[in-house]
C-alpha cells in the first residue's frame, strides 16, 4: 500500500543537519482513510495535452496555484526554485516541476508560460477545463475557491491550498509539503528518490 509521507517543518527544523536517511527515519506517516490520494492525470499546456504517465522515469514536483496569486504562489515557487537550483544538471533532467492554475479562465497558456519560466526553466504551467482541474485537485485533496472582491479591478481572487506534492518516477505520490517548507527539505526529498530509482 502507498504510503504518503507528510514531512513536519518545526520538526525537520530541528533536525536540520541531518542526513537523507535521518530525515527519513524522522518523518511522520500521513494516515489516510478511504481514497488514496495522487495519480495519473491529464490537463494541458502550450504545448498540448500533458499526463502524468508521459512523465514517468522523472520525478515530478506539484503545485495548485494561479497566476495572480498575490503571496502564496510566489512564495511556494520560490522556495521549490531554490531546491532546483541546487540540482546539478544530469539531476535536473531527471525532474519535471508542474503548476497547475485552479484559474483557467484568466490564466492562458501564455501567462502560464512567462510566469512559471519566472521561476525556474523546469517548472510548466498546466492547466485545463474547470472540470478537468476540479478532478485533479480532488484527486491529490487540493482545495481552491473563488473569493469575490468588491472594488477590485481583479473581480476575484483564488482561495487555495498551498502544499507542494512530490511524486516518483513511477507516479505514485509520495510526500506532501506544507507552505513553507524550507527548500533543503524538498532538495534532499528529491534527491532521496531520484537515488531510490
Amino acid at each position: 500500500m502507498l504510503k504518503i509521507t507528510l514531512i513536519f517543518v518545526g520538526l525537520l527544523l530541528i533536525f536540520s543537519s541531518a542526513s537523507s536517511d535521518e530525515v527519513t527515519q524522522k518523518d511522520e506517516i500521513l494516515k489516510i482513510s478511504g481514497e488514496i490520494p495522487g495519480g495519473d492525470f491529464v490537463l494541458h499546456s502550450s504545448q498540448g495535452k500533458l499526463s502524468l504517465e508521459q512523465l514517468r522515469g522523472k520525478v515530478v514536483l506539484l503545485f495548485f496555484g494561479y497566476t495572480q496569486c498575490p503571496d502564496v504562489c510566489p512564495t511556494s515557487l520560490s522556495i521549490l526554485a531554490q531546491a532546483l537550483n541546487e540540482l546539478n544538471e544530469d539531476e535536473l533532467k531527471s525532474v519535471q516541476a508542474l503548476f497547475v492554475s485552479v484559474d483557467p479562465k484568466r490564466d492562458s497558456f501564455e501567462a502560464l508560460d512567462e510566469y512559471a519560466s519566472y521561476f525556474h526553466p523546469n517548472l510548466m504551467g498546466i492547466t485545463g477545463s474547470e472540470r478537468e482541474v476540479a478532478e485533479v485537485a480532488k484527486r491529490y485533496g487540493a482545495l481552491y475557491e473563488e473569493v469575490a472582491l468588491e472594488g477590485s479591478n481583479f473581480g476575484y481572487a483564488v482561495n487555495h491550498s498551498a502544499e507542494t506534492y512530490l511524486i516518483t518516477a513511477e507516479g505514485e505520490l509520495r510526500y506532501m509539503f506544507p507552505h513553507e517548507t524550507p527548500s533543503f527539505v524538498i532538495l534532499e526529498a528529491i534527491r532521496y528518490l531520484l537515488a531510490s530509482q
